[in-house]
């Protein structure tokens, strides 16, 4: 019997048939490989993976900067109905090997900084059968497997409940969250992004999210399914990226709000013409007024906001273009809003027991969509405690307004309960978003034998700005109720900030644990 066409790895050859001549990937130097090519590529690596008894349901692991041929490896699993185990290419060695030992993988591909860790850690791992390296001599040559192998079609049936991808929550405090993700969830996923991305079929874009990242995979894939090119930088860097986006080529790009910063703050971000660029989508946090306006004075094209627990759950609301014109046109408020319900999203915000909520009042993000995860790795009590009665929690806490709009107040475990009192983050850092003397913000509970928590506010200075700390508490005062307002403000060089941009609220609050600790014995 004939294959259906169910697996997600079947767009790039859906592509490779449309447009056989057009880039796939674009690389910094200006190289280029066509749909054509790399599907022949992800054919013979496939070939090469089965000839090594790596097959359905086997794990491959990836430890790796972005490349071509990271996302050759992704989709060669995809085609043999192998599931791959991208890894946070910012760990320590004893992270990945408990990673690593959770993932149980029959194959690890690294690329060439990594090479050592992996010899490090070969006679720790006995049952991986290939060692591969995706860009340099070492270990098996990823050049050498698809020189191997043949170019033909894999017929390996797969159903949408076959899990694809094996990601990590996190790998730093506790049993790392292994999430299991089924070929409906990825396939969901990237239509989503091609409808809510407002994209249109001749774009060249760039994702600066990592390709460890579900947000970065996502992206990828959407541009292959679509049949446009990605542009593929090993990692962000502001030099670079400008340098694209001022060639007259690109047409997009998926940053998050430092990483915009970043670029408007680099001495040649008046150097060139944006001409090309259409939108820049963003996500991980709202992007602040002040910020929006000077990206949008800067980059002159649309501006597009993306939410959602992607690991687990997907794209679940996005803000879009025409509703960010309605912001600038007058209505400011919602700069702060996550937008609306993506595509083929059910959302509830409900309370503790599960209930909905009025409109206006806080509650939990509940969505039921097909781009929601099959579950957690062997944990089965975490699974029950974030999929209820097919509804997805993932402690995301927002209050919708009578359009619809979503405003993110936090996430509960971020609470900060203060005398009693009920206080979310998000709403003190959008007001001293607006400081002109900010360029970041992010607000965390102390201890506090009083009043069992109090708000702690730190903060990194604009460029050529001076923080001064009674300045911005009269700033709150004006925007806030009195016990809302910080009552310290801890003025930092730079924010510690994860693989894809965003602010490590857990590591401000092990700093303050200890800066407050030193304080009070010393």
């Amino acid at each position: 019997m004939a294959r259906p066409m169910t697996r997600a790895g079947d767009f790039l050859l859906l592509s490779a048939q449309r447009a056989p001549d057009r880039a796939c990937f674009v690389f910094g130097d200006g190289s280029r490989r066509t749909f054509a090519e790399t599907n022949s590529r992800v054919n013979r690596l496939a070939a090469s993976l089965r000839a090594a008894g790596v097959g359905k349901g086997h794990r491959v692991a990836i430890l790796a900067t972005d490349s071509g041929e990271y996302v050759e490896v992704m989709i060669a699993c995809m085609k043999v109905g192998a599931i791959y185990v991208p890894l946070n290419n910012r760990l320590t060695d004893p992270e990945v090997l408990t990673l690593l030992r959770r993932a149980a993988p029959s194959a690890i591909f690294v690329s060439s900084r990594y090479v050592p860790l992996a010899e490090r850690l070969k006679s720790r791992l006995d049952d991986v059968v290939l060692w591969g390296s995706l860009d340099g001599p070492d270990l098996a040559r990823i050049t050498d497997l698809i020189d191997a192998g043949t170019d033909v079609e894999p017929d390996v049936p797969v159903s949408d409940d076959d899990v694809l991808g094996l990601a990590f929550t996190s790998g730093t405090t506790g049993l790392p969250k292994g999430v299991l993700q089924p070929q409906r969830m990825i396939k969901s996923l990237f239509t989503t992004m091609s409808i809510d991305y407002e994209i249109v079929p001749d774009e060249f874009r760039y994702t600066a999210s990592p390709i460890f990242h579900i947000a970065g995979q996502g992206m990828l894939l959407m541009h292959i399914m679509r049949s446009f090119p990605s542009l593929i930088l090993p990692q962000f860097g502001e030099e670079p990226v400008l340098r694209w986006m001022q060639s007259g080529e690109l047409t997009g790009a998926f940053l998050v709000p430092t990483m915009i910063s970043r670029l408007l703050d680099h001495p040649d971000v008046g150097n060139g013409s944006y001409d090309a660029v259409r939108s820049i989508i963003y996500g991980g946090a709202p992007m602040s007024p002040r910020l929006l306006r000077r990206a949008m004075n800067v980059f002159g094209c649309g501006f597009i906001n993306a939410f959602g627990a992607a690991t687990e759950g997907g794209l679940q609301s996005v803000l879009s273009s025409a509703e960010h014109r309605r912001a600038l046109a007058g209505e400011e408020h919602l700069l702060g809003s996550i937008g609306r319900p993506s595509y083929g999203v059910e959302m509830r915000i409900v309370d503790a027991a599960g209930r909905d909520v009025p409109r206006g009042e806080i509650g939990e993000i509940a969505t039921r969509s097909d781009a929601v995860m099959s579950g957690y790795l062997e944990m089965p009590e975490e699974t029950a405690a974030a999929i209820r009665d097919g509804w997805f929690h993932a402690g995301d806490l927002a209050r919708m307004d009578p359009e619809g709009f979503l405003f993110l107040e936090g996430r509960s475990k971020d609470m900060i309960i203060r005398g009693g009192e009920n206080i979310y983050p998000v709403e003190i850092e959008t007001v001293l978003s607006r400081h002109p003397s900010i360029a970041h913000v992010a607000v965390v509970g102390r201890a506090d034998p009083h009043w069992g928590e109090v708000v702690v506010a730190y903060v990194t200075a604009a460029p050529d700005a001076t923080i001064d700390a009674d300045e911005l508490r009269t700033h709150c005062r004006a925007g806030l109720a009195a016990y809302k307002v910080p009552s310290a403000f801890e003025i930092v060089d730079a924010m510690p900030l994860n693989a894809s941009g965003k602010i490590l609220k857990r590591e401000l609050r092990l700093q303050d644990a200890a800066r407050t600790d030193q304080a009070v014995t010393s």
